[in-house]
């Protein structure tokens, strides 16, 4: 005797022969109700049944006649564990289209569709192998504070919080907690991090709470020991996603290609002369900005290079990248266009570390906790904060990067 269980996905009346398909995490089911084979109150029962229906049905397992399907139940009894409201206020079978407000409001619904849960099906596949590369490589998971009593980076966009007597702060990145573990002797970390940024974006690729794999490490030579780090990482998870998920990224019509390492790193000055004989307007110092990306994108595709670092930026990039003459040591890594994530190599002597505050802007009182880790003995150390959610967009090529978090915090979203 054979069971299966899940939700009505639909159900076909044939006169003589019913059909239920019955959807779970691991596919469709196809439930054959012939009037002959049955008893009859099974049979008239399958009537007072609804789309989304949960069921356990119990019967025998036989080959199927269908093309859809290799094999099909004939049920002995039908369970009914808990009935669907009708209407329903999305379809999980998407017969009718829903816009993505719809289907964000009623995202229970909308992770019943088997193409959206093989986003997250990728989404934990990514994870479980970066996690792995990362263990392989002698990195240590930890987990920091998301609640901070002042920006973590210099910033305003802050969301404040009241904390008891005190105003507190949900934190933006856990940048300068890795960097205590540095100079805690720990020597290689990293944390699947949450960000909250009150950044007023309303774009297909911003959220105002994201994730990311963050990693810090300690005695490198330069930011080219980081960037070695996370192509490999890249490398790495992405040929564990191909191998794992390729019936998600078949239902998704995704091939994905393993990107070959080392990447093509080019420099500042090179990205900005490259733009200017495309004719952007950009100067020296400025920041590329979401069209030069775009143009620069363009440009390595047609090199061959889908991912990319662009390297040695103006020394007013960040604060806390170790300045190098008019240049610093940090680093962003691009696909097609698209920035994924920033790192570098981080200032280790305080005084360093206290000038750069000053030059740009900043009170050194206001960073007194964390100027107080370069004082006592801080390795040369580096790091980065990869999205998880953006990478994830460009490697499944969807359009809008709410697909690639379960219950995304924009602008205007805070349910369900």
């Amino acid at each position: 005797m054979d069971s299966v269980k899940g939700w009505i996905n639909e159900i076909r009346d044939m006169g003589g022969i019913k059909f239920i398909i019955l959807r779970n995490r691991d596919g469709f089911f196809q439930i054959t109700i012939p009037k002959k084979k049955v008893s009859e109150e099974l049979f008239s029962m399958v009537e007072k049944l609804n789309r989304e229906d949960v069921i356990e049905v119990t019967g025998n397992l036989q080959d199927a006649r269908s093309r859809d399907f290799d094999t099909e139940l004939i049920p002995e009894d039908i369970k009914v564990l808990n009935h669907s409201d009708t209407p329903l206020p999305l379809d999980p079978s998407e017969k009718v289209r829903a816009e993505l407000d719809t289907r964000l409001d009623n995202r229970f619904l909308d992770i019943r569709k088997p193409n959206i849960a093989s986003i997250f099906k990728v989404r934990h596949s990514l994870l479980k192998h970066a996690r792995e590369y990362l263990d392989g490589q002698g990195f240590l998971e930890i987990h920091t504070s998301k609640i901070i009593s002042s920006a973590s980076e210099g910033g305003t966009e802050l969301f404040p919080i009241k904390y008891f007597e005190k105003d507190a702060y949900l934190s933006q990145s856990p940048q300068l907690y890795k960097q205590m573990t540095m100079a805690g002797g720990f020597g290689r970390v990293y944390e699947i991090a949450w960000y909250f940024r009150a950044e007023e974006h309303n774009t297909p690729r911003h959220l105002n709470e994201a994730t990311a794999i963050d990693i810090e490490m300690s005695f490198i030579e330069s930011e080219e020991d980081v960037m070695g780090v996370l192509e490999n990482l890249i490398h790495n998870t992405i040929k564990g996603v191909s191998n794992d998920c390729k019936k998600e990224l078949e239902m998704l019509d995704v091939e994905l290609n393993v990107p070959k390492v080392p990447f093509e790193r080019l420099y500042y000055d090179e990205a900005i002369d490259m733009l200017k004989s495309n004719d952007y307007d950009i100067e020296w110092g400025d920041d590329l900005g979401t069209e030069g990306e775009k143009i620069l994108g363009k440009i390595m595709i047609d090199k061959g290079h889908e991912y990319y670092f662009i390297k040695r930026y103006p020394r007013n990039k960040v604060f806390y990248l170790q300045p190098e003459d008019r240049y610093c040591r940090g680093f962003d890594l691009d696909c097609k266009g698209i920035e994924l994530t920033s790192g570098g190599q981080r200032c280790h002597e305080y005084d360093t570390i206290k000038d750069r505050i000053v030059e740009f802007g900043m009170n050194p009182g206001n960073f007194e906790d964390y100027l107080k880790i370069f004082k006592y003995g801080m390795p040369p150390h580096g790091g980065f904060g990869f999205g998880i959610e953006r990478w994830l967009m460009e490697i499944l090529e969807l359009g809008n990067v709410r697909e690639c978090i379960l219950f995304p915090r924009d602008r205007s979203r805070t349910t369900p």
